[in-house]
């Protein structure tokens, strides 16, 4: 039976589908849509069918930069497990070039797939031309842990010092306040900005948090996580929960209280509070390689992996490119990641 794309409006079907598959991901939830909207991005959300049968969902959305003008798939295309890929992929950018991009300017279209690492997944980019993105958008390797058991198995499963300064913490008198009020995003952007400038990276604007926040929390999918210790927040995160996984979306902590262990105590409360809603996962978002010792993201990574769980490694992110301009951006893009030590 063939297959034809069609663009989705409905939040029910959407979700009914993405529910169904693993790993799944936020940047696919048709809340991530809303976000993207709300930030004034041209957004289309795609769907392959095979007769009444969904098979295979894409949400693309446009970045406009100096450096160049794409439309961005974040960890998708999702595929059933039984759908051709390959063929499945054709017809999505099929459709969106001549459907949605039409006559608009495009340099090219980048995929951040969320299958994993192998030569035939390899293959059903390469053999539709794409070429290795010069620097990643989105994890690319990820660390989850399986929160579907109890608590004492989830405890004995973590690394013994990060058992030891959870425990601590509670010791130091460290306690944990989570909230679902607007209001506390203020609190948390303030530690966010402080932990920005310390380990050097480039944080979200306030216009980019606060939009995050009102597009999850409508349907109660986000919570803020506070670490306190002699009445001052000393360390947060921002967690979303969409399709029965918790997401470590957003960290922040204070240098000045580095021996107060309040950040483990703050995700071990994360990871009650995933259990308590039924997820599966608890993902901690992105981590370095492990013979990358130089890696930004090296010290983080091995906090993170304390905690208990496993690796999951993606295809590399692709770009489809449209335009010659493709190259002023692969070339901003290369010095961005020689720059960051990556």
């Amino acid at each position: 039976m063939e297959l034809i794309a069609k663009q989705i409006e409905s939040k029910e079907v959407w979700e009914r589908f993405m529910v169904q598959i693993k790993p799944n991901t936020f940047l696919h939830s048709w809340n991530w849509g809303e976000f993207q909207s709300s930030l004034g991005n041209a957004t289309c959300r795609l769907a392959v069918f095979q007769g009444e049968n969904l098979t295979a969902l894409a949400f693309f959305y446009e970045i406009t930069a100096r450096r160049g003008i794409f439309w961005l798939c974040p960890h998708g295309p999702i595929f059933k497990s039984n759908a051709d890929k390959q063929v499945a992929l054709k017809i999505l950018l099929d459709f969106l070039r001549k459907e949605i991009i039409k006559n608009q300017r495009c340099d090219f279209i980048r995929i951040c797939p969320l299958l994993g690492a192998d030569s035939d997944n390899e293959k059903i980019f390469s053999e539709l031309g794409f070429k290795a993105s010069p620097l990643y958008t989105h994890p690319e390797l990820s660390w989850l842990l399986d929160v579907d058991l109890d608590k004492e198995k989830l405890l004995s499963a973590m690394r013994k010092g990060t058992r030891y300064s959870i425990k601590k913490a509670t010791q130091d008198g460290v306690s944990v306040e989570q909230s679902s009020s607007r209001a506390d995003l203020e609190k948390f952007r303030q530690i966010y900005q402080s932990t920005s400038q310390r380990q050097k990276f480039a944080p979200f604007s306030k216009n980019y948090l606060d939009k995050e926040w009102t597009a999850f929390q409508k349907d109660n999918q986000c919570l803020l996580f506070f670490g306190y210790y002699q009445g001052k927040i000393i360390s947060a995160a921002f967690i979303v929960f969409s399709q029965r996984s918790a997401f470590y979306h957003h960290g922040a902590s204070l240098p000045e209280f580095a021996k107060i262990p309040s950040a483990h105590l703050v995700l071990w409360e994360a990871i009650l509070e995933a259990k308590n809603r039924g997820c599966k996962f608890f993902n901690f978002w992105g981590i370095s390689p492990d013979n990358q010792p130089a890696h930004p993201w090296f010290g983080l990574s091995f906090f993170k992996k304390g905690f208990g769980g496993f690796s999951e490694q993606y295809v590399a992110s692709q770009d489809l490119i449209l335009s010659w301009r493709y190259w002023l951006n692969f070339v901003v893009e290369k010095w961005r990641k020689k720059k960051r030590g990556m």
